[in-house]
């Protein structure tokens, strides 16, 4: 007999996988693969170039006939934080709230949309629907990328895809997009009282980050502006950096992270080329794309959106300055709008939790979806 599973039963299942972003995902993948050829899906687990991480895209209904994604990532991000009260990768109850690393994101939606896959096969559909389920979101929204690639093969062009990010249920329109740049600086070493007889490769990187300072401020005083967005412009920030041995040692290495964070529209990396050519002009730095992805930026009046407040009930939320996976869709020609339960407030944090009506709340849309398509 096929397996059933109800939304947190299947949470628990998921949550119970410890795919922790740049891990590899294959136990997960399997599992799921195996519940939904188990409901008559149309299957294809795609493994990535990494060779231990997969994506999945199955299909309940007619492949040939444009449709609908419903699209989650199933990495998380680790969960060393001191805060757990018990083991984040078991799945436990207090109330209406369930507890474990990954259970708002967002293993909470794609829990509620592979419960609802049995009642989704058992429909009449007159379009299909797709389950795109993804890896190493957490990076840069790298493992989608591999999947969209392969998409024309697998489909016909869907006519959107809904991302289950936690939004309170409330369809997004718009997100800003994300590059991170890693900054490293070689220097020569040598004793701290003779620094004519080296270079420091900390003070190669301080024009650099002085650079990233500068921009930040510029754009939060001179635009662009969307008034939508909090913030209104583009962001720009330096969040990590290390280098050196010890004070009596001249650093021979130094590096920087910095992300940018821009506003529909612009391109992040454009965005961050003030720094990098910054970077270019220093002695022994050089500077690296480590990931980017696009916003989102679905237009008001678009089908896709006043069908997502359909089928969720909810009005348009805010636009919001956190990336997703909606826009590499809507790159790819795919139109797409964020919506899922929980509260992004608690992702990535120790206690992380949804809850039962949330669950509740997603499966509803599922089904709504289903039935708009019956």
């Amino acid at each position: 007999m096929p397996m059933t599973l109800t939304a947190p039963e299947m949470l628990a299942r998921l949550v119970g996988f410890p795919t922790v972003v740049g891990q590899p995902n294959g136990a997960l993948i399997a599992f799921v693969a195996e519940y939904l050829e188990g409901h008559g899906a149309r299957v294809h687990v795609l493994p990535g170039p990494e060779g231990d991480r997969s994506n999945i895209f199955a299909t309940i209904g007619d492949p040939g006939v444009p449709g609908y994604i419903l699209s989650g990532h199933v990495d998380v991000v680790p969960a060393a934080e001191p805060g757990w009260l018990a083991d984040p990768f078991v799945l436990r109850s207090e109330g209406e709230k369930l507890i474990g690393r990954g259970a708002v994101d967002m293993k909470g939606y794609v829990a509620a949309v592979l419960s609802c896959v049995p009642a989704l096969a058992a429909l009449p559909l007159s379009a299909p629907v797709h389950l795109a389920i993804s890896y190493d979101e957490e990076n840069g929204c790298r493992g989608v990328v591999h999947m969209l690639k392969a998409l024309p093969d697998l489909c016909a062009t869907p006519l959107g895809a809904f991302v289950g990010e936690p939004t309170g249920m409330a369809p997004v329109l718009r997100h800003k997009g994300k590059a991170a740049l890693r900054l490293t600086a070689r220097g020569i070493t040598g004793h701290s009282s003779r620094p004519d007889l080296g270079r420091n490769a900390i003070h190669a990187l301080i024009p650099v980050l002085a650079a990233a300072r500068e921009l930040s401020a510029r754009m939060a005083a001179e635009g662009p502006r969307d008034e939508t967005f909090a913030p209104p412009y583009h962001t720009v920030q330096v969040g990590r950096m290390g280098g050196g041995e010890a004070l009596n040692i001249l650093p021979e290495a130094a590096w920087a992270e910095i992300e940018a964070r821009v506003l529909p529209g612009a391109d992040p990396e454009a965005v961050l080329a003030p720094v990098v050519a910054t970077a270019a002009a220093q002695e022994g730095v050089s500077a690296e794309i480590l990931a980017a992805y696009p916003a989102l930026g679905l237009a008001e009046g678009d089908p896709l959106g006043a069908l997502a407040c359909a089928l969720s009930g909810n009005a348009p939320g805010a636009p919001v300055s956190f990336g997703t996976e909606a826009g590499r869709f809507q790159a790819a020609g795919i139109p797409a709008v964020v919506c899922g339960p929980g509260d992004i407030a608690r992702a990535h944090k120790p206690e992380e939790f949804i809850t039962r009506p949330e669950l509740d709340a997603a499966c509803e849309m599922v089904m709504a979806l289903g039935r708009h398509l019956s």
